[in-house]
């Protein structure tokens, strides 16, 4: 039994070793939460986002909730995501940075010469088991 035991710590230990430090987030999946309308008047708002990373290259869809989706590109560099959807309105341009199981950060457009601002902040959709 302390043989069994020994081994099993040895695989423990071999299998954390073997993991890369500082591994790569994958933000693949579907996030969702608050989209904050700043400029030019505030105004509350939903986002629901469905990414695919592979390596740098972000691809997927973007919206205000799951039926309602436009297409997104973008790259990945370590914590920060930036991409941009074309809406059914202007290009919007994204920029967000994940901490603490959130991605967060600032959203921006430009139509006839108006500026749009909003703030974002996204959590994983929890999938129902």
């Amino acid at each position: 039994m302390a043989r069994l035991m020994t081994r099993l710590a040895l695989v423990a230990w071999a299998l954390l070793v073997a993991l890369p430090v500082g591994a790569a987030q994958d933000f693949s999946g579907k996030w969702s939460g608050a989209f904050v309308i700043t400029a030019p008047e505030q105004n509350d708002d939903f986002i629901y986002l469905n990414l695919t990373q592979k390596g740098k290259e972000l691809t997927g869809t973007a919206g205000p909730n799951a039926e309602r989706q436009w297409p997104l590109k973008g790259t990945v560099d370590g914590t920060t995501l930036t991409f941009e959807v074309q809406s059914d309105g202007p290009l919007v341009k994204f920029v967000l940075t994940y901490a603490d199981g959130h991605l967060k950060g600032d959203a921006s457009a430009e139509r006839d010469g108006m500026k749009f601002a909003a703030k974002v902040d996204a959590q994983r959709v929890k999938m129902p088991f």
